[in-house]
């Protein structure tokens, strides 16, 4: 049995693709909620993220896919810095997710959060989570993400900003990593401030004025210039996300359509926002003091390799932000896959799979764990939507919108339906001996 500690677009993905491989699947997670900072966030296809949503697509990710396009409000958006996104609807995603994931067999448990790890020589045997369960597991996977607890958000951002994480009501989010014994890379401990703040707010769209969310929902996209006294400056450097950390981003308020009204910064003043046409009566929605500051991110990651295993211990691997310092949905669903798939070709005694540099997702995993070994690049972000690894992933001919291409491309690398296929027939027996890994299926 595959059990994966986090339910996040990153823990969803691996907990389908683990299902997809022919394994049995336990997904727990804090909250009463699945997808985490995806309830929130809306965001997929642009810039480079169009490509490696593509390759994942190829590698047998369709399905998956699919069902967060079958919620999409706008398609083929650009706004400023990006182009071809597709926003999906925030207030409809979690109970398509929860569906697909029910659908391909995976047990969910909501409000289990991790609470200790019992280990069996270097492998860990079973969880014990805070409603006293002990789950035992054969392989784990570590998606419990970066973002709090509270003390971070205090230590390096403004407090509790009341995000959707709601760590006050459901607990602080506990690293599967940590309990394991592992020594995490931590901001600060030896190493740069890499801590960031979540990059974007949340407006209720009852509280904006009738003519402004008409043209949102419309065009999908606003763009709002701002008086010079209160334009943002600096406040765009402490976002997670670089790619948007723009001149555009800073003259003027970006807002999205994701459901809710998207946001494009880590926080704004409540009271000057106030103060321009269409948001007198302007309220948050999340984070609920988004006037004031936003969820802080990157606080522990994972040491792991470019296959995801986790360093240290023989049955862990992880994805998402607990890999690296990756921001995004697609970053963590193509990571997610890659680890719920590696989790059952491990349980199977098989090869581990490394995708090839020449696909885009092998690339960013590769290039990220290279760069976070020095100190410069520690102190940077890595997305295909922006940034260092757009620059990168455009100079090596990565980045294309061209279908055929990156099929073709996953073709090539022997690739075509990975994901898909069937690794196990029966999940039961001893946790494998640990095993090496290797590019190809």
């Amino acid at each position: 049995m595959i059990v994966i500690a986090g339910g996040g677009w990153a823990g969803c993905a691996a907990a389908y693709a683990a299902a997809a491989a022919g394994a049995r699947v336990v997904l727990l997670e804090k909250t009463d909620m699945l997808l985490g900072t995806g309830l929130v966030g809306g965001i997929m296809r642009n810039n480079g993220r169009f490509t490696a949503l593509e390759e994942v697509w190829a590698m047998g990710g369709g399905d998956f896919i699919r069902r967060i396009e079958g919620v999409a409000r706008h398609r083929w958006l650009d706004f400023p810095g990006h182009r071809h996104a597709t926003l999906y609807d925030v207030t409809r995603i979690e109970p398509a997710i929860r569906s697909t994931l029910a659908d391909a067999g995976v047990e969910i448990r909501l409000q289990s959060r991790v609470a200790g790890v019992f280990k069996k020589g270097d492998a860990i045997g079973e969880i014990l989570t805070s409603r006293g369960e002990n789950i035992a597991g054969e392989v784990f996977i570590d998606t419990t993400g970066t973002a709090g607890p509270i003390k971070n958000c205090t230590r390096f951002g403004t407090g509790c900003a009341m995000c959707i994480l709601r760590c006050p009501t459901f607990g602080p989010r506990v690293s599967l990593t940590d309990k394991a014994g592992v020594e995490e890379i931590r901001a600060g401990d030896g190493f740069p401030h890499f801590e960031a703040m979540s990059g974007s707010c949340k407006l209720d769209k009852n509280s904006l004025a009738g003519w402004l969310v008409d043209k949102l929902e419309r065009e999908g996209r606003l763009v709002v210039p701002l008086p010079a006294h209160i334009q943002k400056g600096d406040l765009l450097s402490k976002k997670a996300c670089q790619q948007y950390n723009l001149a555009d981003f800073a003259r003027n308020l970006v807002l999205l359509d994701t459901g809710h009204a998207k946001l494009m910064t880590p926080y704004f003043p409540l009271e000057v926002l106030r103060t321009i046409d269409g948001f007198r009566e302007a309220r948050y929605a999340d984070p609920y003091s988004g006037g004031r500051g936003n969820s802080i991110r990157f606080n522990a990651i994972a040491p792991c390799d470019d296959a995801l295993k986790v360093a240290g211990v023989a049955n862990l691997f992880c994805a998402g932000e607990k890999t690296g310092l990756l921001v995004g949905h697609t970053e963590a669903i193509a990571t997610g896959f890659l680890a719920g798939h590696n989790a059952v070709r491990h349980l199977a005694g098989k090869d581990l799979l490394v995708l090839p540099e020449e696909l885009a997702v092998g690339d960013l995993i590769a290039f990220m764990h290279r760069e976070m070994k020095t100190p410069a690049g520690l102190q940077k972000k890595y997305t295909f939507s922006g940034s260092v690894y757009f620059q990168r992933m455009q100079e090596k001919g990565l980045y294309t919108t061209d279908v055929q291409a990156v099929r073709g491309r996953v073709a090539r690398a022997g690739l075509t339906g990975v994901f898909n296929s069937k690794l196990l027939r029966v999940c039961s027996g001893p946790v494998a001996a640990p095993a090496g890994a290797g590019t190809g299926t």
